[in-house]
């Protein structure tokens, strides 16, 4: 979009815009009085245009009904008031000053001052009672449907490359505060490419193997021997046994939950070429109450908000 931002485009829509305009209005004014031209030899006291429907059924040949006309005028003149007052002439931004995020702004500062107090109220709670509470339930589910479905699905079950959130499997920590933290700020994840790194195709195909042997799914288990040794330099990030390491965000490599899947191919392409991944910040785009209410929706959705809040109060933990 930035091509259309330099200073060629705001003359060039302009003056377009305005031409098109005119071109209506000429185009109405010559048709105003004009007739079709009459076929050669045709009578000229025939009013008709010579096309004949249904042996007897003639076209009239008229101008424009004067009503039909006066009213496409009226559009014009409409269209020249609206263009005077609101955008739509490139760069120039009406008289009325009228701006989209303007009036964006003016519709956020409205339900800022009509829903504010209610996400201030659930701020000051602990994110494991604000999951209990239904009412909050409801405003986080909704706030995830409109910020986070569109990655993370409206079951919230993942799609490739994007976490599936209603089960256990965290790859920077599934603990209320951590998934605050990951909303407010959001991450990054980078996976190298490896190939250079392993060797040959068959050496990414031995280490691939040997991944797939850590969670016991089907693989071939003398490539996996010799996969073995190579996955030494992959000990760095996901740890011995590819438990993985949430400090870092590296995944568990020894449950059967895959980001982008988990057959050979596929984890040979994530060996050579690597991952790139990023989750985005909500902090300046929702604010901390809103953010609060969603991180307790998110991590209700694996799992049970009332009886973990019963069993803090059990344990003498305050909320």
């Amino acid at each position: 979009m930035a091509d259309f931002t330099d200073g060629f485009w705001s003359p060039y829509i302009t003056i377009l815009t305005i031409l098109s305009i005119i071109g209506c209005g000429l185009l109405l004014w010559s048709q105003g009085s004009s007739k079709v031209t009459l076929i050669p030899g045709k009578d000229p006291a025939d009013n008709t245009t010579g096309h004949v429907w249904d042996g007897d059924l003639g076209e009239l040949n008229n101008p424009l009904p004067r009503w039909w006309m006066w009213l496409f005028y009226l559009t014009i003149v409409f269209a020249l008031v609206y263009l005077a007052l609101y955008p739509g002439l490139g760069s120039f931004g009406g008289k009325l000053g009228w701006k989209s995020s303007g009036a964006y702004q003016d519709e956020l500062k409205k339900a800022n001052a009509e829903y504010g107090p209610v996400f201030d109220k659930y701020l000051h709670q602990d994110l494991k009672t604000v999951a209990a509470d239904p009412q909050a339930h409801a405003i986080g589910e909704r706030l995830f449907l409109t910020y986070c479905a569109q990655c993370h699905g409206s079951d919230a079950r993942g799609n490739k490359g994007f976490p599936n959130l209603t089960d256990n499997d965290w790859l920077h920590g599934g603990d209320p505060e951590t998934i605050k933290t990951t909303i407010m700020g959001g991450r990054h994840g980078v996976m190298p490419p490896m190939g250079a790194v392993l060797g040959s195709d068959q050496d990414v195909e031995n280490v691939a193997n040997y991944v797939l042997s850590l969670s016991g799914s089907t693989h071939d288990p003398i490539r996996a021997v010799f996969g073995k040794s190579k996955f030494t330099v992959c000990m760095a990030c996901h740890g011995p046994g590819g438990v993985g390491n949430q400090t870092i965000g590296a995944p568990n490599l020894s449950d059967k939950i895959w980001l982008y899947g988990g057959s050979v191919d596929t984890i040979m392409e994530t060996i050579r070429k690597g991952r790139d991944n990023t989750m985005p910040s909500f902090k300046d785009f929702l604010g901390e109450p809103k953010i609060h209410v969603l991180a307790a929706y998110v991590w209700s959705l694996s799992n049970h908000p009332g009886k973990m809040v019963a069993m803090d109060q059990a344990a003498g933990n305050p909320q």
